[in-house]
This record gives C-alpha cells, structure tokens and sequence, in this order.
C-alpha cells in the first residue's frame, strides 16, 4: 500500500467528492471531509519523510513509463507543498463545521463539502504531477471548485466576486494551456522531466516559440497566484467568499501557484535560461517591490477585515517573488520558506476572522471595536498571528524576512533590505489598527454584548498560531528543507 501512497494522496479526495455528493447528508459530509483530510495529512508526512534525505519517488499510472504516461514525483519542493496544503486541510475542515452554519444556508452545505473535497484533490494534484497538462487538468478543478466556494457567501458581491475570478482564472488557464500546447508543440512531450532535457537545444537556438511559452506560462501563473499587477481578483474574492473558504485559500491556493512557477521555471525551463536568457530578475523584483508596498498601503485604508487582509497577502507574495528575483540561494530559500510560513500566519488571522463573523455577525472595524475583553482568546490569537506577519523575533514571519534580508545584502542591494524593513513597519499600522479597536476603545452601546468563540474553533485556530511561535523559534527542520530545495533549484536538480 506505501508505494501507491502518491497516487492515494490525489484519488482520495477525488473520489469521495461524489460519494458526499451522492449521500446528501451534510454532517455525514462534513465527517468524511474531516477523515479525509487527516489522512492527506499522514500520507504527506510520510512522504516528506521518504524523500528528506534527497530521495525522489516516483509513481507511474497503470505501469506506462514517463514520458508516455502519467507520472507523479514526489521530491523535498513537492512534499513541502503538500504538506502545507494538507496540514492547512487537516486543520480548517475541522474548524469549518460551526463556521459555516452562520455563513451558508444548510441547503448548500452538502455541495460546500463537495467543492471543497474537489478543491483540496485540485491542489494536491497541481503539487505532485510530474506532467505539464495534467498539472493544467489540476489547476481547472481547483479553480472550478473555487468560483463555486466563492459564490456560496450569503452577500450579494460574493456573486459579483466569484465571477470576476471566473473571468480571470479562465483567462489564466487559457495562458497556462497555450504555454503548455507551445512546448508540446516544440518538443513532443508533456512530462516535465523529459520537456527539462528537450528543450536544451532549442534554449541554445534563442527559440522564439520557447520565449513564448515561457511568457504565457509566466502571465497565466502570475494570474493564478495574484501577482501584482494580476491581482485585482483576489482582495473581492478573499472578502466576499465565507470566512472558512478565504482561510482555505489564503492558506494553500496561491501557495500551490507559485510552487507551479517554481517548478516551470526551474525545472523545465532551468536556472540558467530563467535568468541568463529570459530575465526573470528583471521583471520580479520591480514588481514584487511595488506589491509590497502598493498593497500594504492599501490595507491600512481598508474598513473590512477580510478586504484588509486579502491586500496584505498580495504584499506577502511579492515577498515570495522578490526571493525568486535575487537569483541567490537565499532568496529563493526565503521563498520556499514564506510559502509555509505564510500559510501559517494567514490560516490563522483567516480562521480568527470567521470566530469574529460567527459571534458578530460582521467583519468590519465597528464589530471588532472592544472585542478584547468579550473575545480575549480569539483577539490574543490575533495579536500572536499578526505580529508574525509584521516578521517580529520568535515567529515564523521573522525567519522569511531574514533570509530575504540576507539575500538581499548578499546581492549588495541595500535599497531591497530597505523596502522590506518598511513593509515589515505598514504592516505595523494595519495590524495596530485592529489592535487598537479591539483593546483600546469601548463596545459601541448599539453593539450587544457577545460571548467566546466555542472552544473547538479557539482549539484549531490556537494550533496554528502555537505552529507560528514553534516555527519562529525552532526553524532548523523547515529552514533546512528549504535551503535544500533552493540548492536544488539552482543547481538544476528537483
């Protein structure tokens, strides 16, 4: 049975997703999404673990050797993402149970589970296919499943924003598949691995049609994980979507995007074409520099929690993309790392939100007004979450920034060092800002008095911002798998 657990880890998911469909019965849904996703879990731990020492696994369908059938590679950058997407699972379906009965009608709980079973199945697969079009079939479902969750918040503009990322993700998809037909085209194969020892020549030859697959694949990715300025769907999306489903994606989505990027442009296409021959630098971290700022700006002026955190994500992944620009060892060691240690930070603001939505009843600044002392176990997982994003000592947002920081000396680019340590200080307002209504000023006398969250929700969401604290002061296990791949990356492996 171990040796099928790659292709376990894809077709649980997948195949229960009918199952709930069919059965009708939301508690019974919700059960088995809780099952499935601790069992994503275990499969991914175990499979991190297998390959920790540089081992690759590799698993082929229906014993067609790659490239002529469908293969799936699991290595260190793989089981990494995996693992983030799972744990994220592991922890929100649990949570999602009392979330949504305040947010969906109970109507539609039953296709919740179902959309967020497909979901989670899309994103596994996009982390561990070793194919480039079954990598798109992946990120379809994903997506399709997406605009479905979006929609199911009980605003009007959950509608509104669900179809503004039908738009884009479909124009995405559409960039993401004419780059994948452009390399079939080029070299007959869509199996990354053997597309990586094809396309040498044609690298050689300054290819025009390889310079355009590489372009669309870039834009069609950068549309998928809100790449400044590719971004304008996710902060409706985040804010309108219910509280467990903007956890959900916040925690894993654009995580799983940029691991597609990271595994085009280095495995496929190389290191060394990515920025000797395409300039990559030249295009990310001008970019990644604007979305720093530009959207950490913009989250000081937001009214709504949801809207104000989904602008701080875009900033967090230009973070992600100006570690892919410097082109060093650390920087694309701190991107590989903020993509775990990002997941942690807004899981857990993400999950905080929903408590405060599910007590309230709303998420804009006149409801979290004086919720420190009604609420002090959701607002101290607040503070604790949000002074990891700010990067503060002992959390895990500090680790991403000091490698970003590093590289960025090492690069000898003082001015980056300078962006990020003024990004690190707006997120500094934005977050003081919810701090200060919620422990600094009174409940407004039009506001009723509420109670706790429930002990499980506090349970799940304290997992995650005690993973911040752990993460920030013991950061040798995930530090060293990141440093790995980006050693790997560089150096053409993975």
């Amino acid at each position: 049975m171990t040796e099928h657990l790659p292709a376990l880890q894809v077709i649980i998911p997948l195949l229960l997703a009918p199952v709930v469909f069919l059965f009708n019965h939301a508690r019974l849904a919700w059960i088995l999404s809780v099952l499935v996703s601790w069992v994503g879990l275990l499969i991914s731990l175990s499979l991190l673990f297998a390959v920790n020492d540089g081992e690759v696994i590799r698993y082929e369908f229906g014993g067609w050797e790659a490239p002529y059938g469908i293969a799936y590679k699991v290595d260190r950058l793989n089981a990494l993402v995996l693992l983030i997407v799972s744990a994220m699972a592991a922890v929100i379906f649990p949570f999602s149970w009392q979330a949504i009965q305040k947010e969906i009608p109970p109507s539609l709980h039953v296709i919740f589970y179902t959309a967020l079973l497909l979901c989670l199945s899309g994103l596994l697969g996009m982390a561990i296919t070793g194919d480039a079009f079954n990598l798109f079939v992946f990120i379809e479902i994903s997506s399709l499943s997406t605009y479905t969750l979006i929609s199911l918040g009980k605003d009007r503009r959950a509608l509104t924003a669900a179809f503004q990322y039908l738009i884009m993700g479909t124009i995405g998809g559409t960039f993401i598949l004419i780059g994948v037909g452009l390399l079939y085209i080029l070299t007959g194969t869509l199996n990354m691995a053997d597309l990586a020892l094809r396309i040498g020549e044609y690298e050689a030859q300054e290819s025009r049609t390889l310079q355009a697959a590489f372009a669309f694949l870039v834009v069609g990715i950068g549309l998928k994980l809100a790449m400044f300025p590719l971004h304008l769907w996710l902060p409706g999306a985040y804010a309108n979507a219910p509280s467990v489903v903007s956890a959900f994606l916040a925690a894993t989505a654009t995580k799983v995007a940029v691991y597609a990027l990271l595994r085009f442009l280095f495995t496929v296409f190389g290191a060394d074409y990515t920025y000797d021959g395409m300039h990559i630098d030249y295009l990310f971290i001008p970019l990644a520099l604007i979305s720093i700022l530009f959207a950490s700006i913009v989250a000081i002026f937001q009214r709504g929690l949801k809207r104000m955190l989904a602008y701080s994500s875009v900033a967090q992944i230009g973070y992600m993309l100006l570690g892919i620009g410097l082109a060093n060892e650390s920087g694309l060691t701190a991107a590989t790392l903020h993509l775990f240690n990002h997941a942690l930070m807004k899981g857990a603001l993400f999950l905080v939100v929903a408590m405060i939505f599910f007590r309230t009843g709303g998420t804009s600044m006149r409801y979290i007004t004086g919720l420190g002392k009604e609420m002090p176990w959701t607002m101290a997982a607040f503070v604790v979450a949000g002074l990891s994003l700010i990067g503060v000592p002992l959390t895990v947002g500090f680790i991403s920034k000091w490698y970003l920081i590093l590289a960025s000396i090492e690069r000898g680019w003082w001015p980056i060092t300078i962006v990020v340590l003024i990004g690190s200080l707006i997120a500094v307002v934005y977050i003081w800002r919810v701090v200060e209504a919620a422990y600094f000023k009174p409940r407004p006398e039009n506001m009723p008095p509420v109670k706790e969250a429930p002990a499980g929700m506090l349970i799940l969401t304290w997992i995650l911002v005690a993973a911040n604290i752990y993460f920030g002061v013991n950061a040798s296990f995930t530090a060293g798998i990141a440093g790995a791949v980006a050693a790997e990356l560089l150096g053409g492996g993975v």
